[in-house]
């Protein structure tokens, strides 16, 4: 009973506690609105910098009340004069507002009210602050200045590529082996096959697909060895016959295209899965070429290609499906090496000229945040170490 009676007295002191602070705080705050509340002082309004317009930043020096506040209300107004209405309330502490959603070349006139409970005193009127758009952000000019160089890499290695410099890109296996495959297709009588993957043409691993579609297509074209392409999207079948015939007719065999060769099966993951392994099983192609976006399917159609013996070339940016490609598939392109091709297979001086470009950048960022990372890590002791 007696730690009852303790702790009843405990909370009945602590309550007459904060009843006794309630009314310290409203006796204060009578006394200072008595005493004239001070208004917030150096009232400043102009266009808001570095925006798109619309808006108006104001500022100010808080109220020497500032602590005994309940916040500022900026007021606008289109004439000094007035008269002001509302444009927000900001808690106290706080001597910055922007004020948005205004009409760009029209001028404002602002007010900051102090506020407590019952009174509040108003600072002069400051204007007029005319909202407008910035051509340029200056707070991006490190942006501008990575896009400078960047771009002067890339038009630099473009140069050099259209002078007949040779320009090194790492040796990639699986595209090399394409004119192997065609090959021994060819030797044993039997097609090609081209899986581009299951997303549509709007994605960027399909479009390198297709391009990788266009060099093997021309190979098979020159050596007489007819291709199949199973798409899963009408678009993608559409693209794909477009690349393959423009192929052959490069090739000079215009006359040996066929444009059933390049058909659509189905939208569905495992139907599309299962009509490509029917295809592989039936027409036996002596090389199957795996190329764009894959999922859970990527492994039954590497395993159907290998238990027919062809051979496989793989390429995917799904880093999921790499394992079970660089098991079952005699080359894998990993990753980025599909979005090279275009520039590997074909050496157009554009095309290998930004890719040499983005290769440099990509190595400058690595060097820069390598020297930030050591730099942030050891530099205070470096130079406590050298100014001791």
């Amino acid at each position: 009973m007696t730690g009852d009676g303790e702790t009843r007295k405990r909370r009945v002191d602590q309550g007459l506690r904060r009843v006794l602070l309630v009314f310290a705080w409203l006796a204060l705050l009578a006394s200072t609105s008595s005493a004239a509340l001070a208004p917030p002082e150096n009232i400043k309004a102009f266009d808001t910098p570095n925006d798109a317009g619309g808006s108006n930043t104001i500022t100010w020096k808080a109220s020497p009340d500032d602590s005994l506040l309940l916040g500022y209300s900026v007021k606008r107004s289109a004439k000094p004069e007035g008269p002001f209405e509302e444009a927000g309330v900001v808690l106290k502490g706080q001597e910055e507002y922007r004020d948005g959603e205004l009409k760009d070349g029209q001028k404002y006139f602002y007010r900051v009210d102090a506020r407590i409970i019952g009174d509040s005193a108003s600072s002069a009127v400051a204007g007029p602050a005319v909202p407008s758009a910035q051509w340029f952000n200056l707070g991006r000019v490190n942006i501008l200045a990575f896009i400078m160089l960047f771009a002067g890499v890339v038009l630099w290695y473009i140069a050099r590529a259209k002078k007949g410099a040779k320009l090194f890109i790492r040796r990639i296996a699986g595209l090399d082996a394409v004119e192997e495959a065609v090959g021994r297709s060819t030797e044993m009588g039997r097609p090609l096959m081209f899986i581009p993957g299951l997303l549509s043409i709007d994605d960027v691993t399909t479009l390198a697909a297709l391009t990788i579609l266009g060099r093997v297509a021309r190979k098979a074209a020159e050596y007489d060895t007819p291709v199949l392409v199973p798409c899963t999207d009408p678009l993608v079948m559409t693209t794909a016959q477009e690349i393959v015939k423009q192929s052959y007719s490069e090739a000079g065999r215009p006359d040996a295209y066929r444009e059933g060769n390049i058909s659509y099966l189905t939208y569905d993951q495992f139907g599309y899965a299962a009509g490509c392994d029917g295809m592989m099983l039936r027409e036996k192609p002596g090389a199957v070429f795996l190329q764009g976006y894959f999922y859970a399917e990527s492994l039954i159609l590497a395993e159907t290609g290998h238990s027919i013996g062809a051979i496989q070339i793989a390429g995917t940016t799904a880093v999921d499906q790499l394992p079970f490609f660089v098991t079952a598939c005699d080359y894998t392109l990993i990753g980025e090496e599909m979005y090279a091709a275009s520039s590997y297979l074909t050496r157009e001086p554009i095309m290998l000229g930004t890719l040499k470009g983005e290769d440099l950048i990509k190595l400058l960022i690595v060097l820069a945040l390598t020297v930030g990372v050591v730099l942030e890590t050891f530099g205070k002791h470096w130079i406590q170490a050298l100014f001791q």
